[in-house]
């Protein structure tokens, strides 16, 4: 049966990624939230400040600072200035953290598969169709409002 509402499925998609990664977090003795955020990091890197990260993953910004700290200490991230604003620090990924970023994007790939399964091709087209429209409907509501 499947669930009534958007927020559900978004809830199962979630829960079902998580589970995912499970075997690797355990592994690495690695919150979720840490695993996530180099995840992040290494797929967005244009977003590599803690602000981009809590703003586009909704992440609190006292739980992602611990995570992120624990990452440092653990050297799977560096902290960087970024040029031309010295307040700002960007999180750059390290070389310790490649392996698991490659485990990463191998669970991201066998999951996407999984949860696409049964879907046609046809039925693929027509879903990221309805998401790039609703993409430029909300930029288009971020840059003026509800029509």
């Amino acid at each position: 049966m499947l669930p009534k509402s958007g927020a559900a499925v978004m809830q199962n998609c979630i829960e079902a990624y998580e589970c995912c990664c499970k075997p690797i977090c355990r592994e690495l003795k690695m919150p979720q939230m840490a695993f996530d955020i180099l995840m992040f990091l290494a797929s967005s890197p244009e977003h590599c400040t803690a602000r981009d990260i809590s703003r586009y993953r909704g992440f609190k910004e006292t739980i992602l600072s611990v995570n992120v700290n624990k990452l440092v200490t653990e050297g799977y991230l560096e902290r960087r200035e970024v040029e031309g604003d010295r307040r700002k620090v960007k999180l750059v990924c390290t070389e310790k953290a490649r392996p698991i970023i490659e485990r990463g994007r191998e669970i991201q790939r066998s999951f996407t598969a999984s949860i696409l399964e049964g879907l046609t091709g046809e039925e693929l087209d027509v879903f990221r169709r309805c998401l790039g429209v609703m993409g430029e409907n909300a930029a288009g509501i971020i840059r003026g409002g509800i029509r």
